[in-house]
């Protein structure tokens, strides 16, 4: 009997330890975080900066993490006007026979894009990936090769692409870090598909021959019933893969992904993701530079229509900064590449500089623009100013 309550305590305490593993304040460092996973990486999505990492360039499978760049993609082609969503999509027998996490969809039947997004979304559908990998790209693997030619584009340098969903194939692998890329532009591009990847359950409707069945969906990311805040985005699970989650997130202004990779249990993987996203959200704030459009100055513009020409920038930058610092200790300035500028002055031409400081040490810089056209001066617009010089001189 008092054998027995020992090997109970023991265990008691065991558990509460590994409890306390998971839940633990994580050290600055990052030490105990994500310790089952192979890889992990956490970035603020704004500014692309790296806030945690481990091994994070490591070429691992990404299971069906994979569909975050076939989910781009097609929203993408939506974006384009290539595809609509309202458009039929016809089932072939190689999108049918996938397998894995899929919505049993049969050979010939026909699919609306939204709803085969949302099976994507939700229930993470093989078929359904490769049904709209097919209708974009004529085939899946004329998709995969845009699939790598994007992945190129956003600079995923350690991800090759095999197929439009996730199944493991020999060389089919990505990381922690390019999946984190691929994510950041997903969701910073087009924020709306949070409304789906974060719904619980949903139907879609089976059309066939033997008649119309409604299909339930049930979401994979269990996540989003329990982290506050989390506005996506997708698991994966192969043998080979393990347990993945990319899982993104927003408090007070600030988006975070937290990528994690190869878990040994996919309950512990969302546990690491949100120890990752805690830590984030705990130790750091977004410090964001003017906006697109504010007039942040103006140039003098000789010969021209207009007299002087307001300055912008083209794109807003964002920085990460620790919680810990004060509003003064971040500022800009402005620097002119010149006094004036002759005409004629185009929209968005690089008049000069704008460089963003942090505690005196520059972190970043962008071009400051034109904000408008300025013309060459004609000849009515002229007469003011030779009238001033003629009597300057006489």
């Amino acid at each position: 009997m008092l054998r027995k309550k020992i090997i109970a305590t023991i265990l008691l305490l065991t558990s509460l330890a590994s409890v306390f593993s998971v839940y633990a304040e994580p050290a600055a460092t990052g030490a105990g975080m994500a310790e089952t996973a192979r890889s992990y990486v956490l970035m603020e999505a704004s500014s692309g900066k790296i806030l945690l990492e481990k091994n994070m360039d490591d070429e691992i499978p990404p299971a069906s993490i994979t569909k975050v760049m076939t989910l781009l993609l097609i929203h993408e082609a939506v974006a384009a006007g290539k595809i609509n969503w309202d458009d039929p999509v016809t089932v072939s027998s190689h999108a049918a026979g996938m397998g894995g996490s899929q919505i049993f969809m049969e050979e010939g039947e026909q699919q609306p894009v939204r709803d085969l997004v949302k099976a994507i979304c939700i229930a993470s559908a093989n078929d359904a990936a490769v049904a709209m990998a097919e209708y974009i790209g004529g085939s899946e693997s004329q998709f995969v090769d845009m699939m790598n030619a994007r992945a190129k584009e956003l600079g995923m340098e350690h991800t090759t692409f095999k197929n439009a969903c996730g199944l493991h194939v020999d060389g089919h692998v990505s990381s922690a870090h390019d999946v984190a890329l691929m994510s950041r532009e997903l969701i910073s591009k087009f924020p709306e598909i949070s409304k789906t990847l974060t719904t619980w359950m949903d139907t879609i409707t089976h059309h066939t021959r033997k008649g119309d069945t409604e299909f339930g969906l049930t979401n994979t990311n269990k996540m989003i019933k329990w982290y506050n805040g989390l506005t996506g985005l997708k698991t994966g699970y192969t043998p080979q893969a393990k347990h993945c989650v990319s899982a993104t997130a927003n408090r007070d202004d600030m988006n975070l992904i937290a990528v994690v990779m190869g878990s040994q249990d996919g309950k512990i993987r969302f546990r690491e993701a949100a120890q990752l996203l805690d830590f984030g959200f705990a130790n750091y704030k977004v410090k964001k530079g003017p906006e697109v459009g504010e007039v942040l100055g103006s140039m003098k513009v000789k010969k021209g229509d207009m007299k002087a020409v307001e300055l912008t920038i083209e794109n807003s930058m964002a920085f990460v900064v620790p919680k810990d610092r004060t509003e003064k200790e971040f500022s800009y300035e402005i620097k002119y590449d010149d006094e004036n500028v002759i005409a004629p002055v185009y929209k968005n031409q690089k008049l000069g500089t704008i460089v963003y400081s942090l505690d005196g040490e520059v972190v970043g810089e962008a071009p400051l623009v034109a904000a408008f056209d300025v013309g060459k001066a004609k000849f009515n617009d002229m007469l003011p100013y030779m009238a001033m010089r003629y009597f300057r001189l006489s």
